[in-house]
């Protein structure tokens, strides 16, 4: 029996690529973040996600920090800026949504901690907080400063919710885990934790008290 040897398959035969950009890099950094965690994303498996060289992402992305970033700012393009309600209750509505699109990606919240904002979708919360506070009463100068505190809790908050959804697990359960710990310390060394341990760890909206908490000071804290 013959056998047939099959023919070369041409280079024009094969499905063009994608063409290349700094969106097609974005998406495929943000494809390997969530499918297999931080610690893959590097420059070189980009590459490999596009079928591509490490060099040539170079020409759209800076470096591995220049590309997090981007990949940031596309995460906050999820934020809605919502116009129904308070400019309080708006607030809350925004910061809620910035932490949640910050969070959803694991180690995104962290470089927002570290940097001012640039990027296009950032700088559009970063202006309806603005506009915001300064409906709220704010002379520019506070509704500056604040708007600035604004972000380093939205961004903190982030990160912790983004270590719970890291580790698989939920948040009430790290909270148990940590009340039965604290259940078993010595009252006599650690006696105001003992005391208040129901307190420390009583259910309630904390995350709302929290905003209410920094709005609030705000409020009656002008910058000087």
């Amino acid at each position: 029996m013959t056998s047939v040897t099959p023919e070369p398959i041409s280079r024009r035969a094969r499905p063009a690529k994608a063409p290349l950009s700094r969106e097609a890099i974005v998406r495929a950094g943000l494809a390997i973040l969530d499918r297999d965690g931080l610690d893959a994303l590097t420059m070189r498996r980009v590459a490999k996600e596009l079928d591509t060289g490490p060099a040539s992402l170079y020409v759209y992305v800076a470096n591995r920090d220049d590309l997090m970033a981007a990949m940031l700012d596309e995460a906050l393009a999820r934020v809605p800026l919502t116009s129904e309600g308070t400019w309080r209750e708006r607030l809350h509505t925004l910061v809620a949504a910035t932490v949640e699109a910050m969070s959803r990606h694991e180690g995104l919240a962290a470089v927002a901690l570290g940097a001012i904002p640039t990027g296009a979708n950032a700088l559009l919360v970063i202006d309806r907080m603005l506009a915001l506070l300064k409906e709220g009463g704010l002379d520019d100068v506070t509704a500056a400063w604040a708007v600035d505190l604004l972000h380093m809790y939205s961004a903190a908050a982030a990160a912790e919710q983004s270590a719970y959804n890291t580790k698989g697990g939920k948040e009430e359960v790290a909270v148990a885990d940590a009340d039965r710990h604290y259940a078993a310390l010595p009252a006599d060394r650690y006696p105001m934790i003992t005391a208040l341990r129901p307190a420390l760890f009583a259910p309630g909206d904390r995350d709302t008290w929290a905003l209410d908490v920094l709005l609030s000071g705000i409020l009656q804290t002008p910058a000087r």
